[in-house]
């Protein structure tokens, strides 16, 4: 495997575990989550190094998904209380945990390479240098295998429990009459964070893992309203990100965790303006259609109402003090729809449908005044 194939693999694997667990982050309104445990691990870190006295990954990983669910917890109990907000409650658990973290390597692991530098930000350009061996065989990298096999938990634990996770996200209190069991529900999904997080954030960076976590399931969001089809396209997002910011990266000799995780912010930036349905360009279009719809209707109720069949063009922007370029548009949105027609001279009529819809107007009227009434 190449050194570029190595590190891109390592970034895809990390954006699709990411977006399989941030997705119901994000639904959730958790997004912080991710954030908070790549901080408050670290007490685990020390801790499971103080009883194994090695680096090995595996007990440092144990220890840090163990705080990964009491982080979690402590941040349930507190907002439980009601005299806590969720996001107050982050803040407080999190800087807690991770100063702990920090007295406990200044105390106890002062003279080892064991800092917060080396536990919690990694570099993906070391990733190809980083192997397992197994009799002599070169496997590969060794975040390759990790976050692969990350990548298959997440999906498995999404697959086996789809159910209680769509129902427990959307509507909590059905999902506990249910018997679904919405609370540990809840405790497997931020297992599932810790060891994501974990896990990837020794290769990639936490600053990665958390755009990785979050962002691209914000960004799916802005296209989707169905569970199934944003969880593929935050995969599809991150994935992208991955690729995109590694060649930037390259291109321009930036740092590849923050190219990726810039490109990530870019993604959701593009997909804020022009997404279909709920991107800017899209509601601004949407809201200049709305505009133009009500004041034809408006022009066909006055038609209407003041016995004026017909009405010249020209006489639109001032009559009702319009900018000449929206009459134009109200015009033709007039005639898209048939209410009126335009004679030879340039002069709107009425059509039997532009009548009818007038005659509409002024039963729904009459009805609302009499309920007022």
């Amino acid at each position: 495997m190449t050194p570029e194939l190595a590190i891109i693999l390592t970034a895809c694997l990390t954006a699709t575990a990411c977006a399989i667990v941030g997705t119901f982050l994000v639904l959730r309104k958790m997004a912080l989550i991710g954030d908070a445990i790549s901080h408050a691990v670290l007490p685990g870190i020390v801790i499971a190094f103080f009883f194994t006295h090695s680096l090995n990954s595996l007990p440092m990983l144990i220890g840090a998904s163990l705080f990964g669910l009491v982080t979690v917890a402590l941040i349930e109990a507190l907002s439980r209380t009601r005299r806590v907000a969720e996001d107050s409650a982050i803040g407080v658990v999190f800087p807690a945990l991770f100063a702990l973290g920090v007295l406990l390597i200044s105390q106890r692991a002062g003279q080892i390479h064991l800092d917060t530098d080396c536990v919690l930000y990694g570099d993906i350009a070391w990733v190809p240098f980083n192997t397992i061996v197994v009799g002599g065989v070169n496997l590969g990298p060794r975040s390759v295998w990790v976050l692969g096999a990350v990548t298959l938990a997440n999906l498995l634990f999404v697959l086996v429990f789809w159910k209680e996770l769509k129902i427990s996200t959307f509507d909590p209190e059905l999902a506990a009459a249910l018997g679904l069991a919405p609370v540990l529900i809840q405790y497997l999904l931020m297992g599932a964070v810790s060891v994501t997080t974990v896990a990837a954030f020794e290769s990639v960076g936490a600053i990665l893992v958390v755009a990785m976590l979050i962002v691209p399931a914000a960004t799916a969001y802005l296209f989707t309203d169905r569970l199934w089809l944003m969880l593929t396209l935050a995969i599809v997002f991150g994935v992208l990100a991955a690729v995109s910011g590694y060649f930037f990266a390259r291109a321009f000799d930036f740092s590849i965790a923050g190219a990726m995780a810039l490109a990530v912010g870019v993604w959701f930036t593009l997909a804020w303006l022009f997404a279909p349905r709920h991107g800017v360009v899209a509601q601004l279009v949407w809201r200049a259609r709305l505009s133009v719809r009500f004041a034809g209707e408006l022009l066909v109720a006055h038609m209407a109402d003041r016995n004026e069949p017909s009405l010249p063009v020209r006489a639109l922007a001032g009559h009702f003090r319009w900018r000449e370029w929206f009459g134009r548009l109200v015009v033709r949105d007039l005639l898209r729809r048939q209410l009126v027609r335009l004679d030879k001279a340039e002069v709107l009529l009425l059509t039997e449908t532009g009548r009818q819809l007038a005659r509409e107007f002024g039963r729904e009227a009459s009805a609302a005044n009499s309920h007022d009434r």
